[in-house]
């Protein structure tokens, strides 16, 4: 006899449908698992063993054989410990197995048969309502499962209770969807004193969607510059809060299925692999770019990257995903995300200073600032300077307009390109592209005149050209106006450098 389970197989945000064969056959007693295991998969025939031994049960003295179908498609994660135990009960007779094709299954297995979490419990609970399936999934996640909406959901805490609960003996209660989590409280623009013109440049990044660049001294506020940008973005919507824990169910940190809101702010360290910014390993997973997908990914001290690992960036900022490659698959995770990057002038940071800063200046600031690429640097929209802030500024009261103010004009300039998006598809004017962007973000002729100016003076390049049309644009919906004109293309261009350098 075969009995069949059906689970899932993870490829990025996809889940691809995995057939669980079992065949309890005469022969010699033997337990294999094929179809292409990774290890954990392969190591589930000892997880199965001693939890069906915790309920009493015993393999049968005969040679037992688990497909995994299709056999040519990478198995990897202990998620296939459950469907596994639950095809070789069906092939032992203890559950029926014409009930158990009705359901997808996914979790680990303990030794003692609870039924521990697995990362990417959300994505099988989409694929199970594609499918028109129910789930079986741990009792931990059955919150996370509940957001998919019109998908059965068994919740287990264990293997007898599931048991118990297929046969009509048990009822398991239904779970209940996650909590949607509240907006945090971060720092508050009021909170920077001075740099009025990188705090404008904040704003202008936050309601388009642009990248931004700080370069500044220690202690003139970068930091605490980016840290207060998740305060005036708007809350992710709800299709946008699903994409986000779909990424975050997959990495496995969608806690007790919370869903949040709030944009996400990633944060990783100078020091951080190719693999951990981009995605990647031996297991295939999300990197912080992809992590931080519709929110923020914060590079400080940028130069201090590898240059090699800043470069792998280059793609994602451009076409909005990452494609990462292995020899047995190709993945691809989202990645739209918006960069704010801080560094400092010089290695000493006091490039302004000449009492502070070192001999070697000024070629300190170039050997220094060549660590970042030409082409990196084409890709970053704002490029502002954030100067030292004296002692007189900050015994100054805090300034009258905080982030609350600032995050109401973004809203409103956000509502304006979400109104744009029915008909163009980009989300902000930083994804404008081809003929929505010829048609909304065309400048008038003094701006369109001052821009072919600019070009040539300052060697723009097309990709260079092309940000800052949708900056102008952005800089438009600030204000207010309905066409792009001279006065936002002369602010667009104060933002930007000259040609990258190669």
């Amino acid at each position: 006899m075969v009995a069949l389970v059906r689970t899932v197989a993870y490829l990025g945000l996809e889940a691809r449908s995995v057939e669980v064969q079992c065949q309890v056959a005469a022969g010699m007693p033997r337990f294999n698992v094929v179809g292409l295991p990774d290890k954990a998969v392969a190591e589930s025939r000892e997880r199965v063993h001693a939890a069906l031994a915790a309920m009493g049960l015993s393999l049968p003295p005969k040679r037992i054989t688990i497909n995994l179908s299709p056999a040519d498609l990478p198995k990897e994660g202990s998620h296939y410990d459950l469907p596994i135990a639950l095809a070789l009960l069906a092939a032992m007779g203890v559950t029926d197995a014409e009930q158990l094709g009705d359901w997808i299954a996914v979790g680990e297995l303990a030794l003692d048969g609870r039924i521990a979490a697995s990362p990417g419990v959300l994505l099988a609970a989409i694929h199970a309502s594609e499918q028109e399936a129910g789930l079986i999934c741990p009792a931990s996640q059955g919150s996370e499962a509940r957001w998919a909406s019109g998908v059965p959901v068994i919740a287990a805490p264990d293997l007898v209770s599931l048991l118990n609960h297929l046969k009509g003996t048990q009822r398991l209660p239904d779970p209940l969807p996650g909590e949607v989590e509240e907006p945090g409280f971060g720092p508050d623009l009021r909170q920077v004193k001075g740099q009025e013109t990188a705090k404008r440049a904040l704003e202008i990044a936050a309601a388009g969607g642009h990248n931004l660049l700080m370069i500044g001294p220690p202690g003139a506020g970068k930091s605490l510059l980016a840290s207060c940008l998740p305060g005036i973005l708007p809350p992710l919507t709800p299709a946008e809060a699903l994409e986000t824990s779909m990424v975050a169910s997959v990495a496995g940190t969608l806690e007790g299925g919370r869903i949040s809101r709030v944009r996400p702010f990633r944060a990783p360290h100078h020091s951080a692999s190719m693999a951990a910014l981009t995605g990647g390993g031996l297991k295939v997973k999300p990197g912080e770019v992809s992590l931080a997908h519709l929110g923020v990914l914060f590079l400080d001290e940028l130069p201090e990257f590898q240059r090699a690992v800043l470069d792998s960036l280059r793609q994602p900022l451009e076409t909005g995903k990452v494609d990462v490659a292995r020899a047995n698959a190709h993945v691809s995770f989202p990645a739209r995300v918006q960069m704010v990057a801080a560094m400092n002038p010089c290695r000493c940071g006091h490039l302004g200073d000449p009492a502070l800063a070192c001999s070697r200046a000024p070629r300190c600031a170039a050997d220094y600032q060549s660590k970042v690429s030409g082409p990196m640097l084409d890709r970053i929209d704002l490029h502002v300077e954030v100067d030292p802030v004296s002692a007189m500024d900050l015994a100054l009261p805090p300034p009258a307009e905080g982030s609350a103010e600032v995050a109401a004009r973004v809203a409103a300039a956000r509502a304006v390109q979400t109104a744009r998006a029915a008909e163009t598809g980009a989300r902000t004017n930083a994804e404008l592209d081809g003929e929505p962007l010829e048609r909304f973000a065309a400048p008038d002729e003094p701006g369109a005149k001052l821009l072919m100016q600019a070009a040539e003076a300052m060697r723009l390049s097309a990709r260079g050209y092309t940000r800052i049309r949708r900056v102008a644009r952005t800089i438009a919906d600030l204000s207010g106006a309905e066409t792009v004109g001279r006065i936002h293309v002369a602010e667009a261009l104060s933002y930007r450098r000259s040609a990258p350098r190669a």
